[in-house]
């Protein structure tokens, strides 16, 4: 292939090639040619230019495929217009002459056709250059046309299509001979004739005025004639034509045809009137009004019909939006008079009137729906409710005068029934559509919406009253505000007029349709609701048979009312079950003998009402299993069977009832059988097995017999198990845009569809897609379905004998039908048979006997060859399946045989068709068929039969058996792929393009070959290569196909290959295909561009991005109308088509594209797509006022039209998005907030104003979420603020994000400010509508957790702004507490537990976080010298958090009640199921009994912040308080919407303080542990902490430390619980609030021991505290009992965190005994502050020991305690010491300074254990070499001072420990580190200063000497840095401290020598000077002490003098020059005294 890729072909090696390798080698070459051309230069293809042409045409004369002559022809046009224009006359006459030709044989045709192809390009390209030689052209090809066939008709079309757009108005003279030319190809046999001619036609039209002027009614004819039995892409095209040649009528511009002026134009009114004469009157013509129509017989073709309703479509949708607004009422009086009576033709049988009413139906869906933005649909919906006001008024005329017989018929009353429907359908889908932005509408008295539909209720047609029914039904899902009062009114209306026919029947389907849609509305109906429909169905049913006249009415109504009950779920239907039973149960006679007596009396007036009843109540008990399938237990299923014997008795009866009865009696009796099979398939099998032959019997009936004929519901459903199978069937079957409407043509027998009326039950039933309305098919039709469905399950259950018998019974009554008739019962029995199969095969069951199993066979194969090809497609499935139940290989084998011997002799279509299929299912079902030999003899005669030309029906179905085949062989195919692949592409290369069915089962197989050779088309082998440009090759002429199908399958196998070789598949053209295609007007290329625009951008959405904007910018081909990729991007055409789309998979997609694309550039791209979702949200705001469209004007003329259309055009420049619904506008706002949460992981600058200005200064590219801060408020407001509910919520949602994220980014040109201050006007403004009381729950609910969120956040912190938000949550609480006499009766009672929990968990949400900052600042002490700015702030923060806490605190009281009731709720909802006895029986405070399951949720959402909130408020009442107003009785039971328990008065006696502070402890605890004994892996992490926080909160507090620490078990289970925390939730905040939580439970247990021991003393009068009780764990022996010991429990939790931060703590894994000398390492912040945490915990354990106890732990704790010192003592640069060594030195003070250590019985040996520990420590030095030089001295020299210093004398007083701490000082005097100098200085002070001067006296004989002699040595030399200073400083201190010390005999020689080493650091007036800092420092050091020293020892200090003059001079000057320089400054520059340092002690403060 690489040999193709040259600019001349390379004919050396094209010539070696066999005949098919030509075709694909020249076919590569043109490819690449193609691309080639635009990119040479002018000069290069000049030089080569003959050679080229010469090859190009030699191909053209070489019989080219279809394809091929396409690039030839592109390419020679190409050719000519980039180089020499001069031979191209040469080639026009070479075309023409190879037209001209008259050699008529099939080789040379694709010659001809390549020529006429060629001419079309060439003019198409070249135009008006060619001069007037295209007379000649012109001539010649319609000459050739005469006696061309379909190919060259077809061909010759489109060729004229292109001449005509190239030579635009030149065209004129050969106009009229292309015009009679296309006019006769329009009605051509070939349907792809048909569509060429209308392209032609369409082409022509835009220049050849005629065409709308003087012959616009002869084309408007055409037109009608060319659908006459047309196909879906000749309705497509044909339609296309006809309404753009009517928009050139309509707006024709005088101007243009100056020269011509008898051009005619028509009003829109005209246009509207022509194309209602082809609705109504067909092909027949307007005025040759035929005898048929004068007699009213003729009926128009449904071909005709659809057609024309899609021209209508076309018509409207290029006229557009504006103008169908200014339009509206003209179009829709037109359209509704289309279905009224005085159009006879239209309604003259019901069929007719449901076709004729589906078509209008969808011209107003596809205009009004798809136009139109949400302010014209309000405009438009009121305009509809105005013309059904005015029909109504029809009707009262014509009921009103007349009596009850006449009136039925009246004529207006029949005319008005289907234009009624029309409005009140169109009425409820604009409503379902609009949700609730429709408020205006219905809020607005003068329409009167509901109103209206309401009174149409009356209405006496069935049909209508169903219609209203819906569009009530729409509305309530639209509004769910309206639902209840609606039930109500319509109950309210059926209780008053139940005497009236129309009102029982219309009411009670309005109440059904209601009920079906409660599903549908999350907020619901009151559950009262329930029982007041239960008491009308029953008053109904019990009230049918007083007054006979209105008993079917009253029966059918009571019976729906029950059936739609049941859609309400268990929940509801649980409390009404037993009395549904009993009227159940009553419905059927009891006994065969009550049957028997019933037979004998009744008339057929009571066996109708019969049998209506009991239809109906079959269908209640079928909708009560399929919605309540929880109450399904064993006894109910007992009393649901009890009464279906005797149904299926009634069952038996009917045949004979209707031979007595007659007509009258039968469709009651087809509904009730119908009913009585889908109930008994939904019921276990075994149900009627005493009835099984009885029910069969009429099953057969129901299948077989000949009066029901007139359908065959498997022509409508086809019973196949795979769309695929469709395909074959024609496009028809194909979803596309009219499905709605072309479903009418799919059906056999005139049946027009499914409505409504024919299935009254359906309108509560869920539809399919929810928008549309129901379409249940008649019930002569339905009940096959159901008849076969149920023939299925019981056929498995009956006996062989039975089942061959049947099958027998089945066969006979085919063969004795004929004709059309037979195919109908071959249908039905087929589609019995597959479902029999099915059971069979899903239950692994068997067929039976050979004789079942041949007379199933030979069934299967006579549908096999019949001439309907749905019968083949269902007859080659279940010959399939009957293979796999029969699953045995001989027997498969031989159907295979079957098929092949049938395939080789058979010669017509049918058979061949047919088996071809067969062999395909089989290997489908039973894939590999174990024998590739198999394998090999179908691929074989499937190549054969699919190159088969003379028929491309065998062709289409033999290439979809060989997908099928591919598709199940797998691997086993390899062998066959590269014949296959060759196969497919020369068939590709060679089919014509009209037979587009081929091409598709060409795409079915290239797909299934790619799927099959996977990941291998990546290899790079030379197979692998060849095998990948074949499959591209096909997919490139898949993709310049002309049908769109076959388009869609190319894009999804060129997805496929980018999935499994990306490196190969051109992104940019696949890009540039998918968006050109992106708008097609065909659903399923849509939905095959999207599907592989989501995959691609899986992996590289930025280069799709960017490669469709390029494509765009420098497209030369027109992107579709619609689609602005160079304005707005890939990105914004998805979403504007996101908003225009109405196929609910593809917007999936779409938004799931987005969603990718969003996830992988917003931030690279954030304020582009930012301004995307800011525009199609900016729609809301201009939202505001509906204005009515005013449409009595008349149309202006075409100059008004003119400057509307720029003005709409600048508007559309403006606005990229005109009209987003509500749907998008929710879309973008949730695609906000996944912008910011992208920002989030990306970049912390997004979030920081300051350094996203600097970044952005820097790089102005930079962009930053910071920097949209407006924009993003501005979005979330609008949104917040809209008329739709759910773009509310969004916005809200976004709101509480931005308040989120942005609280604290603080604002720099403000100092103390943050940025989101300015908008707090914003906030308040987006809340305040939120609270409105028309507002629903979940919209206040959301908000209230914003307004808890912005208080919390401390945005904001002056009271005013603070009340403004804070009042809203205030108006809240009070509806609270109005209780449930105040709530709405609008929605269930679970909305309202969930608004008063939101407001709940608001008000908590607010309480924890003023609390929180009031406790922060309590505990900042006031700094003593602060200046007056400081004081200010903080003064300012004080009182924001003061004044946040006040707000509360108002409210506190009430709140405190409702907490504690919403958290008693809570705790009993969380009971399991088998304590569901001890729930109250009445409901909790806040939810009913009812709605329990819905309530559950609602308290899971809101409970952990109440209960923290709960915990504070008790914690800072301190259990205290008590509520004098109710006498303490009902304190945690205030008065809320329902008190729980029953009143004060039978509680009994009256609670004490106590108890009720019991029952609030136990309830708070209970929940805690509760919830953390098995946290959900899913529970949020805020719920865990919220707990935690709580339980901390309580233990803060006396009262209950006092009752967790008497209860050691409830202590050892909580920290059981806590340990399973912290083993299962790594976050570090939730580990430390749980050892916040231990250690106060230690502390509790301490506090409790410490008061026994002091009642132990009290009461014993002990006087010595040595000899304390035992008291404490570990009691007299010491040992603890792990499960029950607290102390254990402790220390299990301490273990477990030391060990997962310090894993070498642990022995097991250090594999040594001892603490091991390994570097030391620092630990995170997170893993320092839980070591620390544990060490506070592990240093209280002694504490709460016996002294036994103390000394069983206490090896442990000091192991633990030295281990982290060890393993954590490293040097910092700062000299400070790490967090965790603090800590550990800190719990070392701590268990030394235990009480345990003096007490008798344990000082012994903790002294033991002490000395240990110690001596452990000294022998780190021995560790501290070379290789450890990073433990610090320092924090060992600190724990030797803890040791020296806390502990008893006698175990540090042993000699040699004490020598070598010495040792260990001394070293560290010497070290050269300053920082361990300085460091070992004051510890040694703090030492020297210790008051037992046992301890410190040993110490400073030994160590004085050292320093002094080291502060000697200082005086050479002088300190250099501060750090040096600082040791001599201290050094200074620590001699200073002696000298006090000393003993009065040894105190004067100290001074003595202590003076001369500080005179020594003086220095004189000159030096001073000059001196270094430090040295300055040093200098006014030792000044001072000599000024303090001198006076005190007066007598040394002179005697000192006299005996060194030299001193006492350096002193006197040092004197005078530190007075001179105190002049110098006004005040002293050093306090008083400077020596101590703060810094030092705030370090070792744990000394």
């Amino acid at each position: 292939m690489e040999l193709a890729h040259s600019l001349l072909l390379n004919e050396e090696a094209y010539n070696q090639l066999g005949e098919f390798q030509k075709a694909e080698f020249a076919f590569e070459w043109l490819r690449f040619l193609e691309k080639l051309l635009p990119a040479t230069s002018r000069a290069d293809i000049k030089e080569k230019q003959i050679k080229l042409v010469e090859q190009l045409i030699s191909l053209l004369t070489s019989s080219p495929g279809p394809p091929t002559r396409q690039l030839i022809a592109k390419n020679l046009a190409v050719l000519y217009s980039s180089g020499d224009i001069f031979s191209v006359h040469q080639t026009i006459d070479k075309c023409n002459e190879l037209i001209r030709s008259k050699d008529d044989s099939p080789s040379y045709l694709p010659t001809k056709l390549a020529a006429v192809v060629c001419l079309g390009y060439l003019y198409k390209k070249l135009g008006r250059i060619l001069g007037n030689s295209f007379l000649d052209t012109v001539g010649n090809i319609l000459k050739a046309m005469k006696n061309a066939e379909s190919q060259g008709r077809y061909e010759i079309m489109l060729s004229l299509q292109n001449i005509l757009k190239g030579l635009g108005a030149a065209a004129i003279p050969c106009h009229r001979d292309i015009y009679k030319a296309a006019r006769s190809c329009l009605m051509d046999r070939s349907m792809a004739v048909r569509c060429a001619a209308a392209k032609c036609l369409l082409e022509l039209q835009s220049e050849a005025t005629f065409m709308w002027s003087t012959d616009l009614d002869s084309v408007v004819t055409l037109c009608f004639k060319s659908l006459e039995g047309s196909s879906y892409d000749v309705r497509m095209a044909v339609s296309k034509l006809l309404g753009c040649v009517l928009v050139s009528a309509v707006t024709s511009k005088q101007g243009t045809a100056s020269a011509r002026q008898n051009i005619r134009k028509i009003s829109f009114e005209e246009a509207l009137e022509l194309l209602g004469t082809g609705f109504l009157r067909g092909s027949s013509g307007f005025l040759r009004a035929s005898g048929d129509i004068l007699k009213g017989t003729s009926s128009v073709s449904k071909d005709v019909r659809v057609g024309v309703t899609q021209a209508y479509v076309v018509f409207i949708s290029t006229l557009g939006g504006q103008w169908l607004e200014r339009n509206f009422s003209a179009l829709l009086s037109h359209v509704l008079d289309l279905v009224s009576q005085s159009q006879p033709k239209a309604t003259q049988t019901q069929l007719d009137a449901i076709c004729c009413r589906r078509c209008i139906s969808f011209i107003l869906r596809a205009t009004v729906g798809g136009l139109l933005g949400e302010k014209a649909q309000i405009a438009t919906a009121k305009e509809i409710c105005q013309a059904i006001w005015k029909l109504k008024k029809v009707v009262d005329a014509a009921t009103s005068d007349c009596n009850v017989e006449t009136r039925i018929g009246s004529t207006d009353v029949v005319a008005s029934q289907n234009m009624l429907i029309c409005a009140l359908e169109e009425l409820g889908n604009l409503i379902y559509g609009l949700g609730t932005t429709a408020a205006p509408v219905l809020q607005d008295s003068s329409t009167g919406v509901l109103d209206a539909v309401i009174s149409v209720i009356l209405h006496p047609s069935i049909s209508v009253q169903l219609a209203a029914a819906w569009c009530l039904r729409c509305i309530a899902v639209a509004l769910p505000c309206f639902l209840s009062p609606l039930l109500d009114r319509c109950v309210e209306r059926l209780t008053a007029l139940k005497s009236s026919p129309e009102a029982v029947t219309g009411y009670s389907f309005a109440i059904a349709a209601l009920l079906g849609v409660v599903r549908q509305c999350p907020l619901g109906i009151p559950h009262c609701k329930g029982k007041v429909i239960m008491m009308v169905a029953e008053d109904l049913l019990r009230s049918a048979s007083q007054n006979s006249r209105i008993s079917v009415q009253r029966m059918q109504s009571g019976w729906l009312l029950i059936a739609a009950l049941m859609t309400l779920g268990p929940a509801v239907v649980q409390h009404h079950l037993p009395r549904m039973l009993l009227l159940w149960k009553c419905a059927f006679p009891l006994s065969p003998k009550d049957l028997e007596t019933e037979k004998s009396r009744g008339d057929s007036f009571t066996w109708q009402v019969t049998l209506e009843s009991r239809a109906g109540a079959l269908c209640a008990v079928k909708s009560f299993i399929l919605h309540c399938g929880g109450l399904l237990t064993d006894e109910v299923i007992e009393r649901l069977l009890l009464p279906i014997p005797c149904a299926i008795d009634v069952l038996t009866q009917l045949s004979s009832l209707n031979k007595v009865y007659g007509n009258p009696l039968k469709p009651s009796s087809v509904t009730y059988r119908k009913r009585l099979y889908e109930l008994l398939t939904l019921l276990p099998p075994n149900t009627c097995e005493g009835n099984f032959s009885a029910v069969l019997k009429e099953l057969v009936l129901d299948l077989t017999q000949s009066d029901n004929q007139m359908a065959a519901s498997a022509a409508y459903f086809p019973s196949l198990s795979h769309q695929n199978e469709f395909a074959l069937l024609g496009p028809a079957f194909q979803e596309t845009d009219h499905r709605f409407i072309e479903e009418q043509l799919l059906l056999v027998n005139s049946i027009a569809g499914g409505s409504l009326e024919y299935d009254p039950y359906s309108i509560y039933e869920r539809t399919a897609d929810s928008d549309s309305v129901p379409k249940p098919l008649p019930s002569t039709v339905s009940i096959i379905t159901a008849a076969s469905r149920l023939f299925g399950v019981i056929f498995a259950h009956v006996t062989e004998s039975q089942r061959l018998q049947i099958l027998e019974q089945l066969s006979t009554s085919i063969k004795q039908t004929k004709g059309s008739r037979q195919q109908i019962v071959q249908h039905n029995v087929m589609s019995a048979l597959f479902n029999v199969l099915k059971h069979l095969a899903s239950c692994k069951g068997n067929l039976g006997s050979e004789e079942i199993r041949s007379c199933a066979l030979t069934l299967v194969m006579s549908a096999l060859e019949s001439s309907n090809p749905l019968l083949r497609c269902s007859a080659a499935e279940s010959l399939a399946r009957l293979a796999q139940v029969v699953a045995d290989s001989t027997f498969t084998a031989g159907l295979a045989q079957i098929s092949f011997d049938k395939l080789k002799s058979a010669r017509d279509v049918i058979s061949r068709t047919g088996h071809s299929l067969a062999l395909g299912s089989l290997y489908k079902y039973l894939g590999g068929i174990s024998s590739s030999q198999h394998l090999n003899a179908c691929v074989g005669i499937l190549y054969t039969l699919s190159q088969d030309s003379t028929s491309p029906e065998v062709q289409t179905w033999a290439l979809h058996s060989l997908s099928l085949i591919i598709d199940s062989a797998g691997p086993l195919y390899h062998v066959h792929v590269e014949p296959t692949l060759s196969l497919v592409l020369m068939l590709l290369l060679t089919v014509p393009p009209a037979y587009a069915e081929v091409h598709q089962s060409l795409g079915r197989c290239l797909n299934a070959l790619i799927a099959t050779l996977g990941p291998e088309l990546q290899g790079s082998s030379a197979i692998a290569s060849a095998l990948r440009a074949s499959c591209l090759l096909s997919c490139t002429v898949m993709q310049d196909n002309p049908d769109c199908l076959v388009q869609a399958q190319a894009i999804s196998c060129l997805q496929q290959l980018h999935m499994f070789a990306p490196r190969h598949v051109n992104l940019s053209s696949l890009v540039r295909c998918l968006c050109v295609n992106l708008s097609s007007s065909y659903l399923l290329l849509r939905r095959a561009v999207l599907a592989c625009l989501h995959q691609l951008v899986q992996r590289e959405a930025a280069e799709v991005s960017e490669y469709a904007v390029a494509l765009a910018k420098d497209s030369r081909e027109e992107f579709t109308p619609g689609i602005n990729i160079r304005e707005v991007g890939l990105e914004g055409a998805l979403l504007s088509l996101l908003d225009k789309e109405l196929d609910p998979k593809l917007c999936q997609d779409i938004r799931e594209t987005l969603i990718h694309m969003l996830t992988s550039m917003a931030v690279e791209k954030l304020s582009f797509w930012l301004k995307l979702c800011k525009d199609v949200l900016a729609a809301s705001a201009d939202f505001t006022i509906v204005a009515p469209v005013d449409t009595t004007q008349e149309e202006e003329d075409a100059q008004t039209d003119d400057e509307l259309a720029l003005a709409l055009e600048n508007e559309e420049r403006l606005h990229p998005f005109l009209h987003p619904r509500w749907a998008t506008r929710v879309f973008a706002a949730e695609c906000v907030c996944k912008i910011i949460s992208q920002c989030e992981n990306a970049d912390s600058a997004h979030f920081d104003i300051a350094l996203a200005q600097e970044m952005k200064q820097r790089d102005s590219r930079d962009d930053f979420l910071v920097l949209h801060l407006a924009d993003l408020i501005r979005m979330a407001f609008m949104a917040a603020t809209d008329h739709s509910d759910y773009l509310r919520l969004s916005g809200l949602q976004m709101l509480l994000v931005l308040i989120r994220k942005f609280a604290a980014v603080p604002e720099p040109e403000f100092p103390g400010h943050v940025i989101l201050e300015q908008y707090q006007a914003n906030v308040g403004a987006a809340l305040r509508p939120a609270f409105t009381p028309d507002t629903p729950p979940d919209v206040t609910a959301k908000a209230c957790q914003v307004c808890s969120a912005w208080m919390a956040s401390g945005v904001v912190n002056d009271l005013n702004d603070l009340q403004r938000v804070h009042q809203l949550l205030v108006t809240s609480l009070t509806k609270v507490q109005a209780g449930k006499e105040a709530q709405s009766q609008l929605y269930n009672e679970a909305t309202t537990t969930m608004e008063i929990l939101a407001v709940l968990k608001a008000w908590a949400e607010v309480y924890i976080v003023a609390v929180e900052k009031h406790k922060k600042q309590s505990n900042i002490s006031r700094p003593p010298f602060a200046t007056n700015a400081r004081e200010e702030s903080y003064r300012d923060q004080t009182s924001s958090a003061d004044e946040l806490l006040q707000l509360v605190q108002a409210d506190l009281g009430n709140l405190s009640k409702l907490w504690l009731a919403a958290l008693q709720d809570f705790a009993l909802l969380t009971l399991p199921s088998e304590y569901s006895c001890q729930l109250p029986a009445e409901g909790g405070a806040f939810y009913t009994v009812e709605t329990i399951e819905n309530s559950r949720l609602h308290y899971q959402n809101s409970w952990a912040l109440i209960l923290h909130a709960t915990a504070l408020w008790l914690t800072n009442t301190g259990f205290l308080i008590g509520d004098s107003d109710e006498g303490l009785t009902n304190l945690s039971r205030p008065v809320t919407p329902t008190t729980m328990c029953q009143d004060s008065t039978s509680r009994g006696a009256i609670k004490s303080p106590e108890d009720v502070n019991t029952d609030r402890f136990h309830l708070i605890l209970g929940i805690s542990v509760e919830f953390l004994c098995s946290p959900r892996s899913d529970a949020a992490m805020e719920n865990i902490t919220a707990c935690l926080h709580a339980l901390q909160a309580i233990f803060d507090v006396p009262w209950p430390r006092s009752k967790i620490g008497s209860d050691q078990e409830l202590s050892v289970e909580l920290l059981n619980v806590l340990h399973r925390l912290i083993l299962t939730r790594e976050s570090p905040d939730i580990q430390l609030a749980a050892l916040g939580v231990v250690h106060q439970i230690l502390f509790a247990a301490q506090e409790h021991v410490k008061e026994k021991r002091r009642s132990a003393e009290v009461d014993d009068g002990a006087e010595e505290k040595e000899t304390l009780p035992e008291f404490g764990e570990g009691k007299d022996t010491g040992g603890l009992i792990p499960g029950k010991s607290l102390v254990f429990a402790t220390l299990e939790m301490c273990m477990c965190i030391l060990v997962r931060q310090l894993p070498q703590l642990n022995p097991k894994i250090t594999g040594s005994s001892g603490i091991t000398s390994r570097k030391p390492q620092i630990l995170s912040e997170n893993g320092s502050r839980l070591v620390s945490a544990a060490l506070g915990i592990l240093s209280g354990v002694p504490a709460v020991c016996s002294p036994e106890g103390s000394i069983a732990v206490l090896p442990t704790i000091l192991y633990l305690i030295i281990g982290v010192l060890r393993e954590t003592a490293v040097k910092l640069p700062t000299g400070q010491l790490p967090l965790t060594v603090a800590a550990s030195l800190q719990a070392l003070k701590g268990v030394l300074s235990s009480p345990m250590a003096r007490a008798e019985k344990s000082r012994t040996a903790w002294n033991d254990l002490l000395r240990s520990a110690l001596v452990t420590i000294l022998n780190f030095w021995n560790q501290v070499d070379g290789a450890h030089q990073e433990l610090d001295e320092s924090s060992l020299l600190a724990a030797i001072t803890v040791f020296i210093l806390s502990t008893s004398p006698e175990v540090t007083a042993m000699e040699c420990l004490q020598m070598s701490c010495t040792e260990k000082f001394k070293s560290a005097l010497e070290s050269k580190d300053p920082v361990v100098q300085l460091k070992c200085y004051q510890l040694l002070l703090t030492v020297f200063q210790y008051p037992n001067r046992a301890i410190s006296y040993p110490y400073i004989h030994s160590l004085v000497s050292s320093i002094v002699s080291k502060l000697q040595e200082t005086e050479k030399a002088k300190p250099e840095n501060s750090a040096e200073l600082q040791v001599i400083q201290e050094g200074i201190k620590v001699v200073a401290a002696v000298i006090a010390l000393a003993e009065e005999k040894h105190r004067a020689h100290l001074v003595a020598c202590f003076l001369p080493i500080l005179i020594s650091f003086l220095l004189d007036e000159n030096a001073l000077g000059s001196a270094t800092s430090s040295a300055r420092s040093l200098h006014e050091f030792a000044l001072q002490y000599l000024m303090q020293i001198g006076p005190q020892y007066s007598s040394v200090f002179k005697k000192l003098m006299t005996s060194s003059p030299p001193m006492k001079a350096r002193l006197e000057s040092a004197v005078k020059g530190n007075q001179e320089s105190i002049k110098d400054k006004t005040s002293p520059r050093h306090s008083k005294n400077p020596g101590k340092s703060t810094s030092i002690q705030l370090k070792t403060n744990f000394l």
